[in-house]
């Protein structure tokens, strides 16, 4: 049973871990976790007892795309079960519960889960029915519990979201997105060479239409200016946008001066 299309060109990617959902009570929330899973490139998903039964068609229909994932899902009988291929295995856990187990944030979990998987090692994540979560018996089957350090005041996610937590940091543990980035585009970040260029222009024109005409607070002035423009990645569409700007006022200047001169011997005429 899957989507019309058979959704994305989802597949494995490397050695990931494998999301175990225990006891699932909706479709629709087993579906929008297979969405958050490919977000985070996960693909394999195990089921232990969902309440209404495998396959739903209503999963599908939530997992925007994800359908592969849904396609390869299996079913399992017991936790036992679903983990006993397994050699690392992980437990979220909301609550505190009367366990001594090592706790994790989901990054740290993340980053052991890598490391497990560097190994060869296969792992996976346990995540609990909708209502309660996993209970005690569950959690025994664990190696540590993953708790997500969020406002204590307010600790309330949804099955899904609980799974795009993991998924999001199971991907940003290897990612080498750098954190910051300007997107130009089409255009390129201009050189200081092209920058002072424009500045000389700029320059040029204020000294004409004499705003630069104090001498003491001239270099000040001109200081501020090549601060304000050095201060970001000017890039070279807008730097000709810049320059057109000068141009332009430059133009309008001098036409509105010869306007002016007109207007003075028009009068004198008179």
């Amino acid at each position: 049973m899957t989507g019309r299309d058979g959704g994305a060109d989802l597949a494995p990617i490397g050695n990931s871990p494998v999301v175990i959902l225990v006891r699932p009570q909706l479709a629709d929330n087993v579906g929008a976790c297979a969405r958050a899973m490919a977000n985070g490139g996960l693909f394999h998903l195990r089921l232990v007892a969902p309440r209404d039964g495998w396959p739903q068609q209503a999963a599908w229909r939530t997992a925007s795309g994800a359908d592969r994932v849904l396609d390869a899902a299996t079913v399992h009988p017991s936790v036992a079960e679903a983990t006993a291929d397994l050699h690392r295995v992980l437990a979220t856990c909301p609550r505190p519960r009367h366990i001594v187990k090592p706790v994790l944030t989901a990054r740290g979990a993340a980053a052991e889960l890598r490391e497990v998987a560097v190994r060869g090692l296969r792992a996976g994540v346990l995540f609990g029915p909708e209502r309660a979560g996993l209970d005690n018996d569950d959690m025994a089957a664990a190696d540590a519990l993953v708790r997500f350090p969020l406002n204590p005041a307010f600790l309330s996610l949804n099955l899904a979201q609980a799974v795009m937590v993991m998924a999001y940091e199971w991907w940003m543990a290897a990612d080498a997105t750098p954190p910051r980035r300007l997107m130009t585009n089409e255009t390129a970040v201009a050189t200081k060479g092209r920058l002072d260029n424009f500045l000389a222009h700029l320059v040029d024109q204020l000294d004409a239409c004499g705003f630069l005409r104090n001498v003491a607070k001239r270099p000040g002035m001109v200081r501020n200016l090549r601060h304000l423009f050095q201060r970001g990645e000017v890039t070279e569409q807008e730097l000709r946008t810049l320059h057109g700007v000068v141009t332009e006022l430059a133009i309008g200047r001098r036409r509105r001066g010869r306007l002016e001169v007109e207007e003075e011997v028009t009068e004198e005429g008179v």
